[in-house]
């Protein structure tokens, strides 16, 4: 782990946040929580206790729950980032909101901790304006829950320097993560750019009425679920063989939709406040049962996937496919 960002805060203490400061805290650093909204304070520090004691039962801790807790420190004051080497916005994703947070957090903070965002909404280009000293931002997007997934992305704007991204990337091997650099940013960064595209082109298939929504959640769970975890979908191509995908690509491209709107099935959820699972109003029908169901099962079944593909993770990397001939 880089002594150099040892010591981090986290704003933010919802379950985005208490996810971040347990994979933190796993990694070995010292971490200082501290939550804007003072009703969140105890409920806070509750959620990252539950966290910890869920990444022990996955057997991911080496140390007991209480020994993770004596390098935390929760606090509902920003004068207690002082010390932090790095400090990471994880807030809801209201501009105003965010500018006033990143303020409080440079009063603070030295002149050489990095800030940065896990936002998956707004632009890096956009939040470093808010910043007297813009250099320094960056967003480091992390894939819940934190502690049990190697997913980052850290992505920089047009004004961060890049040495100091690329300092977050080789500390981010030490918290356990393969991360991925972005020299540029772009709306959604990469995994949620991918996924929005293969949403325009699922809702595109169910309002044509060619296949019906469980269907089409058939097909992508059991092809594409069944090979995504262990090889992406470039390396993918060269196992099925390039020459496979030449007049499939001519064929299908043209063909895909360029829809610009939001799909009126979901637009009219949305009108009705649909949190999916969280007010058991969303795509599929749900009740209490059938939504504390599909948490349970995710989170059994995320153990399960994070523990087998760390099995492979090792044989992959000693295979050096990290360099590509299109970098």
């Amino acid at each position: 782990m880089s002594e150099q960002l040892h010591k981090i805060g986290v704003v933010g203490l919802g379950l985005m946040g208490s996810s971040i400061i347990v994979a933190l805290l796993k990694a070995g650093c010292e971490v200082v929580a501290v939550t804007p909204l003072v009703e969140e304070f105890e409920e806070g520090k509750n959620r990252i206790i539950e966290q910890l004691q869920l990444a022990a039962g996955m057997k991911l801790l080496t140390e007991d729950v209480p020994s993770y807790r004596q390098r935390l420190q929760v606090s509902k004051d920003f004068q207690d980032l002082k010390p932090c080497q790095l400090v990471i916005e994880c807030i809801i994703e209201v501009e105003a909101i965010k500018r006033e947070v990143y303020h409080k957090i440079e009063l603070e903070v030295a002149a050489d901790c990095i800030i940065a965002s896990n936002t998956s909404a707004i632009p890096i280009n956009i939040l470093q304006r808010y910043l007297e000293r813009p250099n320094r931002f960056m967003g480091i997007h992390w894939a819940e829950p934190a502690y049990a997934t190697r997913f980052l992305e850290i992505t920089c704007g047009e004004l961060t320097e890049v040495r100091l991204a690329e300092m977050v990337q080789e500390a981010a091997l030490g918290w356990e993560k393969e991360p991925t650099l972005l020299y540029k940013d772009i709306r959604g960064f990469i995994t949620n750019r991918l996924m929005y595209a293969v949403y325009r082109q699922g809702f595109e298939l169910i309002n044509n009425n060619t296949v019906d929504m469980a269907g089409l959640d058939k097909c992508f769970q059991y092809d594409i679920g069944s090979w995504i975890t262990i090889m992406g979908i470039f390396k993918r191509m060269d196992y099925i063989g390039l020459h496979h995908y030449l007049h499939t690509f001519e064929q299908i491209f043209p063909k895909l939709t360029q829809s610009d709107v939001v799909p009126p099935i979901m637009d009219s959820i949305i009108k009705e406040n649909g949190r999916g699972i969280h007010n058991l109003i969303g795509l599929y029908p749900h009740d209490e049962q059938s939504a504390s169901s599909l948490e349970n099962n995710f989170a059994a079944f995320n153990e399960e996937i994070y523990l087998l593909a760390d099995r492979y993770r090792a044989k992959l990397k000693e295979l050096n496919l990290t360099e590509t001939n299109g970098k």
